[in-house]
């Protein structure tokens, strides 16, 4: 007597080779098990029976997981904690660049007085190495690990904050003095710029909530170190003691960053989210096309259609798509981030803390004018700008009022070079303190939420095995903007 098994699958026409060789291609190329007649006692039986659990199990394997929840948000407070340290290290240089002033004119009291122009410098050589490396981090991110570049470019930060820390309490000669500062200044930078544009990447693997997230934690850098700065001022301690403190605050703050990151792939909800960037699937594929094509080789040529088919659909959605082709899809989005950053960087810091108070009488205030109103107000603005796309995202990503909104920025840098600046060559048609600071109120929060929902709406662009590489690309052209504003700050300057 014969058993005779049902099909799995419908109708498929009748393939050279013997049973067992058909049962086997059929079944890769379909994912199901075509079962031949085979009687009761024939030892192919068991081997079949192993044959239809194995696909039982694949195909359940190719059912989509739901993903999980991020219990108690962790993921997204290391997010968070991440994006805070991506700009720790030009924030705590920009904000107390009144310290390195100070030394530089303390050092050099008893010379002829020469100016360094430490602010332009300083914006200079931070944004330079920061485009450098942030490209290079886009084009070779494949060669080294992610985990690689993230904790050697957290371990070289914290070296070089504690250097920075060490120098407040070593005299040094104003040249030297400024010379090695801008050579920490460089390479913290450049560490940064690998930090950044590998975080942006893997950020731009989990859902959209959470670039904004990460964008939110950017802008809280700028104000964590702007409390820091204040704390410093309104405690007066002796102004080594008080730099001192400011200093190390950062390296405490690198190395709980560095401890969260690798916490970050022992959380189920993130270790979900970057598995899946990971080539799917490579076993089934390369049995597909070495056993299945092998056996077939002795077919006719439309049995081997289907196959090779299917083969190009599995390397098509496992392969990345090349960094240009991922480009075109995100180049307005690029232009974009560029031009916010470039409007930024070309009047702050470097014009707008030379702004002062119209009551130079009152010691206290204007003694902390600059730190409130200027850096302060900044990065409380800039923070709530980056955290609204979190409520809303208007205008929406193939809207033309985003770039429309992103170009009318550039009305800011003639605002400020009207404020309060002494000795300017411009009239100040805006003196009052409060004009300066709804201004610079304006200005932030513009910048925080232009340049927000530009990172968010890039990964959405292009398919999730390109997030990556978009990310990376995104974070190449916002230090580009940073570096054209940087630039254009020496222009900027001649004026006032």
């Amino acid at each position: 007597m014969c058993s005779w098994s049902c099909f799995l699958c419908c109708f498929w026409p009748r393939l050279p080779g013997s049973s067992s060789s058909r049962s086997e291609l059929l079944q890769k190329s379909t994912g199901f098990i075509y079962i031949l007649p085979i009687r009761r006692n024939d030892p192919r039986a068991h081997f079949h029976s192993q044959e239809r659990q194995r696909s039982s199990r694949m195909w359940n394997e190719k059912k989509p997981s739901p993903p999980p929840s991020d219990r108690g948000q962790a993921v997204a407070v290391v997010v968070f904690v991440l994006g805070v340290e991506t700009l720790l290290p030009w924030n705590f240089f920009i904000t107390d660049s009144q310290y390195f002033n100070d030394r530089l004119r303390e050092s050099n009291a008893t010379a002829i007085t020469k100016e360094y122009n430490f602010g332009n410098w300083m914006a200079l050589l931070s944004q330079l190495p920061l485009l450098l490396f942030t490209l290079l981090n886009s084009f070779l991110y494949q060669r080294v690990t992610e985990r690689l570049r993230v904790a050697f470019s957290l371990v070289f930060i914290f070296l070089l904050f504690s250097l920075t820390a060490v120098l407040v309490v070593i005299p040094m000669q104003p040249d030297t003095f400024f010379s090695v500062t801008m050579a920490t200044i460089w390479f913290i930078n450049m560490f940064s710029a690998v930090l950044q544009g590998s975080l942006f990447g893997v950020v731009g693997l989990l859902p959209p909530r959470y670039s904004t997230l990460f964008m939110s934690g950017q802008g809280l850098a700028g104000m964590f170190a702007a409390i820091a700065r204040l704390c410093s001022i309104l405690s007066e301690p002796d102004r080594k003691s008080a730099a001192l403190g400011y200093f190390i605050t950062p390296c405490v703050a690198t190395l709980v960053t560095l401890f969260c990151y690798l916490l970050l792939p022992h959380l189920e909800f993130a270790r979900f989210y970057l598995s899946r960037s990971q080539p799917a699937n490579a076993d089934a594929s390369h049995d597909l096309l070495g056993s299945a094509g092998e056996k077939a080789l002795n077919g006719k040529k439309k049995d081997l259609e289907p196959i090779d088919k299917i083969s190009g659909d599995l390397d098509e959605s496992q392969e990345c798509s090349s960094v240009l082709a991922v480009f075109k899809k995100i180049w307005l989005m690029a232009a974009c981030v560029t031009c916010v950053f470039a409007v930024t960087l070309s009047v702050f810091p470097v014009i707008t803390a030379k702004v002062k108070t119209v009551y130079e009488e009152k010691a206290d205030w204007d003694k902390v004018f600059s730190c409130v109103c200027c850096f302060v107000v900044f990065n409380v603005m800039d923070f709530i700008g980056r955290s609204a796309p979190s409520l809303i995202q208007w205008p929406s990503k193939d809207s033309r009022l985003l770039p429309a909104a992103v170009l009318s920025r550039v009305v800011f840098i003639p605002l400020f070079l009207m404020c309060n600046i002494p000795d300017s060559k411009l009239t100040p048609l805006l003196r009052p303190d409060w004009c300066f600071v709804i201004t610079m109120a304006l200005f932030s929060f513009s910048n925080g939420y232009l340049a927000s929902l530009c990172m968010a709406y890039a990964p959405q662009l292009v398919r999730f095995r390109d997030c990556e590489t978009a990310g990376s690309l995104m974070t190449s052209f916002l230090v580009l903007g940073l570096a054209v504003g940087a630039s254009f700050s020496f222009l900027l300057r001649v004026l006032v």
